[in-house]
């Protein structure tokens, strides 16, 4: 028998969120927006109330939970005023560590993971290079062993947070690609200080998110203490590789907040806008949208509730991982979008928030995979098509 309902504790989660997002107006989120300056208040409130432990081991200080409570947690977020500037802020630190969590010995959990979860360290996420895209077997950025420490030297771009960061989860390159036997090796994991002194930092004005910082990085002689490596040398991808699917299944987690957070603003505008002497929602040009809206964010969400079933109970959930983010994805800008329409020109005005909502839920169209790899990889994983590039 199928249960498509949350448990009493799952409910329990989603309502603790509401209320401390609550804490935090529209008019907040719109300030973070307009100025950029990091949602560090909000950030703490979170860790203060021990939700960024989630989904670490309770050994460590985490509640030890799976990946469906974290979705179940960031989902609220963006559902709340805070929509994907207050995810992004918390996102990272929720799943970001899995690597350590399952490679890292257990003097390094005992380093790493309870600052991250008090809130006491941030951490960003340097994977992404200017001139490799997704092709992150290409990676160029070199860590060099000097003794008992790696030296590194290279560029990352789209560090998401590296400006309030004391952490960096690097992929660094430490054999050539002709001194391995296989493509995926060669590449190693490090988790380490973010020293600024060897690292420069330059912001990356984008369309969204404007408090959460997005960098290129430029890092020329950055040491890393041999400890501080992650898993064995040169295996590095393969252990990025693990934490692919929870990050897909989180990003459409949100991406249905998203969708929901903006639907939620256009009912409302529908039936409190009235123009030719009746509600604007009375029309079914109004209403028809929207409902579809609706129909396919709840059809997409529960995509992204079997993925993060499946890999809960440890099993294979590529492919539902990566169709969850691209239905969510595209159904949390159609929403956006739809609300967007709804309000006619005040959907163009910052103050309604529908465009900023928009312009969230655009990233995760884009990100961490291309809707074109999505789909690549399901006609070659699942359809048995031969790879295409």
């Amino acid at each position: 028998m199928m249960d498509f309902s949350f448990s009493p504790d799952q409910e329990a989660i989603r309502e603790a969120v509401f209320k401390l997002c609550a804490q935090f107006s529209d008019d907040y989120w719109l300030k973070k927006d307009t100025d950029g300056d990091y949602p560090l208040d909000f950030h703490r409130i979170f860790s203060d109330a021990g939700w960024l432990g989630i989904a670490m081991p309770k050994e460590y200080g985490g509640s030890g939970l799976g990946i469906t409570e974290a979705a179940i947690l960031v989902q609220a977020v963006t559902e709340s005023s805070a929509g994907g500037a207050g995810a992004s802020s918390i996102h990272l630190n929720i799943f970001g560590l899995n690597p350590v969590v399952v490679f890292g010995n257990d003097a390094q959990k005992r380093r790493f993971l309870p600052p991250l979860m008090e809130g006491k360290e941030r951490a960003c996420f340097a994977i992404t290079e200017p001139n490799t895209g997704s092709n992150t077997l290409k990676l160029k950025t070199k860590a060099v062993r000097d003794g008992d420490h790696y030296v590194v030297k290279g560029e990352k771009v789209w560090t998401s947070s590296a400006q309030v960061a004391q952490k960096i989860l690097l992929l660094a390159r430490t054999q050539e690609p002709s001194e391995v036997s296989k493509p995926t090796l060669g590449l190693t994991l490090f988790y380490t200080d973010l020293d600024r002194s060897r690292v420069e930092i330059r912001g990356i004005e984008k369309m969204s998110r404007k408090a959460i910082d997005a960098n290129q990085l430029f890092i020329d002689g950055l040491r890393i203490p041999v400890e501080d490596r992650i898993g064995e040398e040169g295996k590095g991808f393969e252990y990025i590789l693990h934490g692919l699917n929870p990050e897909r299944i989180l990003v459409a987690a949100e991406a249905i907040g998203l969708g929901r957070n903006a639907l939620k603003r256009a009912a409302q505008y529908a039936n409190d806008r009235v123009v030719f002497d009746r509600p604007i929602g009375q029309n079914q040009g109004i209403q028809h949208p929207l409902a579809e809206a609706w129909m396919e964010l709840e059809t997409a969400n529960l995509m992204m509730l079997k993925a993060a079933t499946l890999y809960d109970q440890g099993k294979p959930c590529g492919a539902e991982a990566n169709t969850a983010k691209y239905m969510c994805a595209e159904a949390g800008f159609k929403a956006a979008q739809t609300a967007v329409f709804t309000h006619g020109g005040y959907g163009y005005a910052k103050e309604f928030h529908v465009e900023r909502l928009m312009r969230e839920v655009m990233l995760f169209r884009l990100a961490p995979v291309s809707p074109q790899l999505i789909k690549c990889f399901i006609a070659e994983k699942v359809l048995g098509l031969p790879r295409s590039y």
